[in-house]
């Protein structure tokens, strides 16, 4: 299922916000991959990022995992979800960047996008949920919010080190 087609259920509406929850899972895994790499490494300033990336995940997952409790739809097994979420977001590893403020960046950026796709497929559809829509896209825009806050937080970072 693409983000960028309408949706029109909550059967739609409850798998693309258990995506959701695995892109989340994934920025707080590789927040906490770079975070034991770097061990000695790590100025404060990196680690202060790290920390709140994934302590941010981690609220996002609670608030997405919230409004799936509230759809009248059965979850998607894990396994499909993550298979989905790999197979469209995860073709990178941590590795596969210059550097812990890359790997951030690609993880803020891609979330915000996410977000922003689902926002739009949700305002674009005429479906009725069993979810308040109104607190659904509230939910939803202030997700969006604090990855473009993230987004600009990293790149902040990553200009003051060049």
């Amino acid at each position: 299922m693409s983000v960028g087609q309408r949706v029109g259920s909550d059967h739609q509406l409850a798998r693309l916000l258990q995506i959701g929850v695995v892109l989340e899972e994934v920025v707080e895994a590789r927040s906490h991959h770079h975070y034991r790499a770097m061990d000695a490494e790590l100025d404060a300033e990196l680690e202060a990022l790290l920390a709140d990336a994934a302590e941010e995940s981690a609220d996002h997952r609670e608030q997405l995992e919230a409004l799936i409790a509230e759809l009248d739809a059965e979850s998607v097994p894990f396994d499909e979800i993550e298979a989905l979420v790999e197979a469209q977001y995860g073709n990178t590893k941590p590795e596969d960047f210059d550097g812990v403020l890359y790997d951030q960046l690609c993880n803020e950026e891609t979330a915000y996008k996410f977000y922003d796709d689902l926002i739009a497929a949700v305002e674009g559809s005429d479906a009725t949920y069993s979810v308040d829509r109104d607190r659904l896209l509230d939910t939803l825009r202030g997700i969006r919010e604090e990855e473009a806050e993230g987004v600009e937080e990293v790149t902040d970072v990553m200009e003051r080190r060049a």
